[in-house]
């Protein structure tokens, strides 16, 4: 239970869902883990819960980024795990999409994380782990998904760009797309719980393993990538999705 003791681990988008249950398990395996989120709420309630320590910022704001890296480094010098989790989605087909609809999910999904690894490969440790959190629908396209699917396809490019470049320090970095997923962010995109139920349960039917994933699915592969046991794997996406693409 103490793999990970001695380690610094960042995680943006960590008040809630995925982030908020690999927080919970690096903290449980001996991290010392920092979260991040918009919410201050959200933030203070999620370090009472897990007993890490929080840092309000706003991923799709540079200057937040920059002062986030800054503090980091200030109180802990260097970072062993850094978890690119934060983003958003909402719905609107290609035709009606409003340049705002564009922007919010771009300057979260796809600019946020991208500035969010820049400004910290300064400080990320030697022999580090960079995980981004990426998404099936990077490669599986549904009508009304153009904007959030071409956030997280620009950012499966980025991170093997970016496997390459740190490569030299041993750095890893890897992707971890997600399927279905039981997390907060449906309700976050305004679908209300009848339908959200209708849509689960047309989606497990689509699922060879016959569930949806859950946040901790997922955290338990943030470990792994950071882990030694997976310190020969860099430039990988890892599909999550219960079979869902082979099908």
């Amino acid at each position: 239970m103490n793999n990970f003791k001695n380690k610094i681990a960042v995680i943006t988008g960590g008040n809630s869902g995925i982030g908020y249950a690999t927080a919970r398990h690096l903290k449980e395996n001996g991290a010392t883990v920092i979260i991040t989120g918009r919410r201050k709420e959200a933030i203070e309630k999620a370090v009472a819960d897990l007993g890490v320590t929080g840092f309000v910022a706003d991923q799709s704001d540079l200057k937040a980024t920059e002062k986030l890296a800054a503090w980091v480094k200030e109180n802990y010098g260097e970072v062993d795990i850094l978890f690119v989790n934060a983003g958003i989605t909402t719905q609107s087909t290609i035709e009606t999409a409003s340049e705002q609809h564009f922007d919010d999910i771009m300057n979260i999904n796809f600019k946020g994380a991208y500035f969010t690894l820049s400004k910290f490969i300064p400080i990320l440790r030697d022999a580090a782990s960079v995980v981004f959190l990426s998404s099936i629908v990077a490669t599986i396209n549904h009508p009304g998904s153009s904007v959030y699917s071409a956030s997280k396809a620009a950012l499966n490019s980025v991170m093997k760009t970016a496997a390459l470049e740190l490569a030299p320090r041993k750095i890893r970095v890897n992707a971890i797309s997600p399927g279905p997923t039981e997390t907060e962010i449906m309700s976050k995109a305004g679908i209300d719980e009848a339908t959200w139920n209708t849509i689960k349960g047309n989606l497990i039917n689509k699922i060879p393993l016959n569930r949806m994933g859950t946040p901790a699915d997922v955290a338990s592969m943030v470990a792994y990538l950071s882990d030694d046991a997976a310190q020969f794997i860099t430039g990988s996406e890892i599909i999550m999705d219960g079979g869902m693409v082979i099908v």
